[in-house]
């Protein structure tokens, strides 16, 4: 299948067969692990240097093109983690004297990588509550980058960025979204003017909490330039855990759907409990932004975030008495995990900070996974107790 066909097949069709996939006579048809870290070659005449650090290996390579059909992009690096994805595309992007504008409404080490580690590096970064707005205020004449969550984590907040992205562009800015929440199944945020978009792989395109992985996208001279970023900085990923990211991806839309269905269903149970002060899923009419979330989402996704009345007592107890979904942070995976954002992701924020972000004591969020819906209700109803 070439490049342009792919564009008219499906993210299911895509996740399973990915583009130009060789068939010849006898070939596997899973593509097999090449794990070996380096490979015959003597001098130019023999082709491209192969070395797994360089993220050329078979897999490697296979895996980043499967993504890069399903985001719609020119070109995408698979690499070892959704962190590093972040890290090696801001580096790609920025030199020391730049600037950075994000949302404030970010992954915690995301946040903190922006906050503390950048500014060592010369590169600062101003952040922007989504809520208040003054995203053009905020940029300046060395402004580089556009930071963007969609959706948040974890309220769950949609950001319309097509007029970001029209501001950005007109001063030559690029925009950048963690859309891992969402995935290229729920979201293709390149359709909407996004230039670089990031997955932390280890949710909904590996699927199976079984892998630590991150992908970045984006047009071919950006992914070669933060690809020689990795080369330098050493995240590449394994060729193993490349060809588990594969096989995963080749459920990610059966998975995405299963997850959009148990998500809203299970939203609207907890919806109508008098132990619960507020249910955040983009999929509820109370949501704030569910209108705009019908507009650019395909699915409203498998994360729920649950307020219980009680507070950080209320929500201790709840997960205690958890007994078929898990306790444990991550998500995107086929089971149903549970946690507290002011344990896990943003518990570098002190509690006022995360009150201001919408994220207050007794805060649970919800990754649901593939089980039968009915099930889970009937486990966050004993939990509730």
């Amino acid at each position: 299948m070439s490049g342009s066909s792919s564009e008219r097949l499906g993210p299911a069709t895509l996740g399973v067969h990915g583009v130009d996939e060789a068939r010849i006579p006898g070939a596997p048809v899973v593509p097999p692990i090449t794990q070996s870290a380096t490979f015959h070659w003597a001098c130019p005449d023999d082709g491209e240097l192969l070395y797994s650090r360089y993220g050329n290996n078979p897999n490697q390579l296979q895996v980043s093109s499967k993504i890069a059909a399903l985001e719609g992009a020119e070109a995408s690096v698979a690499l070892a983690s959704g962190m590093g994805a972040t890290a090696m595309a801001l580096l790609a992007l920025t030199r020391s004297g730049d600037h950075i504008v994000a949302s404030s409404r970010l992954y915690g080490a995301t946040h903190a990588l922006l906050a503390h580690e950048f500014p060592r590096r010369g590169v600062n970064t101003t952040f922007v509550d989504p809520d208040v707005g003054g995203w053009k205020e905020a940029m300046r004449p060395n402004t580089r980058v556009l930071f963007i969550e969609l959706p948040v984590n974890p309220t769950l907040r949609i950001l319309d960025p097509r007029p970001l992205v029209d501001v950005a562009h007109e001063r030559g800015i690029t925009v950048v979204c963690d859309a891992t929440f969402a995935s290229p199944v729920n979201f293709r945020a390149l359709s909407f003017g996004i230039d670089v978009v990031i997955q932390s792989a280890t949710k909904y395109l590996g699927g199976h909490s079984d892998v630590i992985a991150g992908a970045v996208s984006g047009t071919r001279a950006f992914v070669e330039e933060a690809t020689r970023m990795s080369r330098l900085y050493g995240p590449s990923l394994d060729p193993h855990t490349a060809w588990l990211l594969d096989r995963g991806i080749r459920t990610l839309d059966v998975r995405v759907q299963r997850h959009n269905e148990n998500a809203l269903a299970v939203a609207r149970w907890f919806e109508a409990r008098p132990e619960v002060r507020r249910v955040l899923y983009p999929g509820l009419p109370s949501h704030p932004d569910h209108d705009l979330a019908r507009e650019l989402l395909s699915g409203f996704g498998g994360m729920v975030g649950v307020v219980l009345d009680g507070g950080g007592e209320a929500a201790d107890r709840f997960m205690s008495r958890l007994r078929l979904a898990i306790a444990a942070p991550s998500l995107g995976g086929v089971e149903t995990l549970v946690s507290q954002p002011r344990w896990t992701s943003h518990a570098g924020l002190t509690a006022e900070q995360r009150e201001a972000q919408g994220i207050p004591d007794g805060f649970v969020r919800l990754s649901i996974g593939v089980e039968n819906a009915e099930d889970l209700i009937a486990d966050f109803d004993q939990a509730l107790g």
